[in-house]
């Protein structure tokens, strides 16, 4: 069991893909909480989400 954990947790580490979600989810939660605030919220929203997109797609 150990093992299957220790190779699931490396596994999880090497792909790029949590390193950027660490820095992307945040932003989003932020751009969903800003989107409530009448008539600015949904550009800021949408903002956000374009460059936690960006993110997304760096090759790391």
């Amino acid at each position: 069991m150990a093992k299957f954990t220790l190779l699931l947790l490396s596994s999880l580490l090497l792909s790029s893909c949590v390193l950027t979600k660490v820095v992307t989810v945040p932003m989003r939660v932020t751009g969903a909480v800003i989107s409530v605030i009448p008539g600015i919220g949904d550009g800021i929203d949408a903002a956000i989400d374009e460059t936690a997109d960006v993110i997304d797609a760096i090759p790391i």
